[in-house]
């Protein structure tokens, strides 16, 4: 079962930005009430796209370095990153569905 994996400041070119794969990263933090209602559902989603996209989870509290550098100012936002560009920015909880759908659209446009 893949999970979405921490990554860092110090971790996030190496793991987001030279990834091979597309890589959704999950931009949270303890205290967001709306970033726990979609963990669940970035949870199944890593399942369901494994080896086919990497799922990183970024949290602001203790990494505020990249966050601050891609203008991130509301969480939970996800980030969909193809050859180290960002190429989708969702902010804000949604349902599982519309999730799916907005990455799909992002990969498919990407490829």
């Amino acid at each position: 079962m893949a999970k979405p994996e921490a990554v860092t400041d110090a971790t996030f070119e190496e793991e987001v930005l030279k990834s091979e794969l597309p890589v959704l990263v999950d931009f949270w933090a303890d205290w967001c009430q709306p970033c726990k209602m979609i963990a669940p559902i970035v949870d199944e989603l890593s399942d369901e796209y494994d080896g086919r996209v990497k799922f990183m989870k970024v949290d602001v509290d203790a990494n505020s370095h990249v966050p601050t550098h891609l203008g991130i100012r509301s969480i939970p936002t996800l980030i969909v990153f193809k050859d180290g560009q960002p190429i989708d920015q969702i902010v804000g909880a949604m349902p599982k569905a519309q999730l799916k759908r907005r990455l799909d659209s992002a990969l498919e446009a990407a490829s």
